[in-house]
């Protein structure tokens, strides 16, 4: 026997998500973590959830939830759940900046927001995850919106309708601070490893910081290489969970979650080619990173981590801003080409303050209708 459950199949920018409406799932949190597992294909100890509807990588493996917000500064919440692939784990400890592209036409076809019959539509989203407050607007015809037009994103084949997304005070999203240790630039002890030299920097979603250069890579790398190294991939894996301890997100380096922190080499512009086969001279971006999302080299960047690199970049001291300064925007070189990345940074009593980070998706609507899974599942303890 089976139930059944409403829901829609979106591409968010770079990823991809399992869409629900809030009011149509189960509300003990257990039993929809389980309903998600289900209806992703996880855990897979093969790596391709071929038995769901993810994809087999972190940014194809994502459920967002969104329903009518209670607060006054908000129209809709906005909650995103990372799947992993090959674990029974729903992840609530991050935010997902792609899928956040989705989430105002979604609110809008669903009905909770009512948009202006043509122009543009303003949705203020409140993330569950991270406390904060985005604004994302989009084009609308007849009061739907609208998906066709001629922006691109690299990373994604074809055009579509730009969506602007605009994260307001995203410093601190994890943590509750910009700079968890109160340093732009750390120190820090890792087993095996010795003296890391590293950023750790909160916005949007905490990322960690490391030069290319003390990893033995350049920062232009494609993923497959880098995933393929078993020795650099355990290296930052040990980095990332030192930081996490360092940020006081976990005790110790063992109880670090899954999606949080995120890990990244930077380094100097150079020349790459990204994952279409193009090549990107050094003069097309200001800095190169390479980012590691739950222990999978990410095949662009994470919007998330691109904004938390923008922040950054503003921040005196910071390897980033060592590295590519105060450019406005921050062009970030990654595996699928530039992403142009805008933030604001201001210096505050107690040190530098996030005033906003935005960039621009696109986002399509693929499938609607409903998902399938266990009837035993609401039964399950």
């Amino acid at each position: 026997m089976r139930n059944r459950i409403r829901a829609a199949f979106y591409r968010g920018g770079t990823s991809k998500a399992v869409v629900f409406n809030g009011t149509d799932l189960p509300a003990e949190r257990a039993v929809r973590d389980r309903i998600f597992l289900q209806v992703l294909g996880s855990p897979d100890p093969y790596g391709r959830q071929l038995d769901g509807m993810g994809g087999g990588i972190s940014s194809l493996s994502k459920v967002v939830i969104v329903e009518r917000s209670s607060r006054k500064d908000a129209d809709v919440d906005y909650t995103f759940v990372q799947i992993a692939v090959d674990q029974p784990v729903a992840d609530y400890g991050s935010a997902c900046g792609n899928m956040t592209s989705c989430v105002g036409p979604f609110a809008v076809e669903e009905g909770m927001v009512q948009a202006d019959e043509d122009g543009d539509a303003l949705v203020r989203i409140f993330n569950t995850n991270t406390g904060q407050i985005y604004h994302v607007r989009f084009p609308v015809q007849g009061g739907m919106p609208v998906e066709q037009g001629d922006f691109t994103i690299p990373g994604v084949s074809g055009s579509g309708a730009r969506v602007t997304l605009e994260f307001l005070r995203p410093g601190g999203a994890a943590t509750g601070r910009l700079l968890p240790t109160g340093k732009p630039l750390n120190i820090l002890q890792v087993a095996g490893l010795g003296a890391v030299e590293a950023s750790l920097v909160d916005a949007a979603n905490p990322v960690v910081f490391v030069r290319a250069a003390a990893l033995g890579k350049t920062a232009t790398e494609l993923p497959q290489a880098l995933d393929a190294d078993a020795d650099y991939m355990a290296r930052m894996e040990a980095i990332r969970r030192e930081a996490a301890v360092a940020m006081g997100m976990a005790e110790t380096v063992t109880e670090a979650s899954l999606s949080n922190p995120k890990v990244a080499i930077i380094g100097d512009p150079q020349a790459f080619t990204a994952l279409d086969g193009c090549t990107h001279g050094a003069d097309s971006h200001d800095l190169g990173v390479r980012l590691i999302s739950m222990g999978n080299s990410h095949r662009a960047i994470t919007l998330t981590g691109g904004m938390c690199t923008g922040v950054a970049a503003h921040i005196p001291g910071t390897l980033v801003n060592r590295i590519a300064g105060t450019s406005r925007p921050l062009r970030i070189g990654n595996p699928s080409g530039v992403l142009p990345v805008m933030a604001k940074v201001t210096q505050g009593s107690d040190g530098p303050e996030a005033i906003s980070a935005s960039t621009f998706r696109t986002q399509r609507r693929i499938m609607d209708g409903t998902v399938f899974f266990s009837a035993g599942i609401d039964a399950d303890a």
